[in-house]
């Protein structure tokens, strides 16, 4: 079972409060998305600790109910 754009962005907003969240579905069928995450939390640690957050924050759902999602995450400037 495919994950809606608008449960990843939930899982996410869940988890990061003050994130802006874009989510977009990359091939039309619901299991290839990409996600662009801006949000203050990100703020000192690296692109690696970023995408760890990101993924606790899908609660598992990663590689299941999600089968790819492209990240591209960042602090606000």
């Amino acid at each position: 079972m495919a994950m809606d754009a608008r449960d990843i962005e939930g899982l996410i907003k869940a988890a990061l409060p003050d994130a802006k969240v874009v989510i977009r579905d990359l091939a039309g069928d619901g299991d290839h998305y990409a996600a662009e995450v801006v949000s203050e939390s990100f703020r000192g640690k690296n692109r690696v600790q970023q995408h760890q957050m990101i993924y606790a924050a899908l609660k598992g759902n990663m590689g299941g109910a999600l089968h790819a999602l492209a990240l591209q995450t960042s602090a606000p400037e």
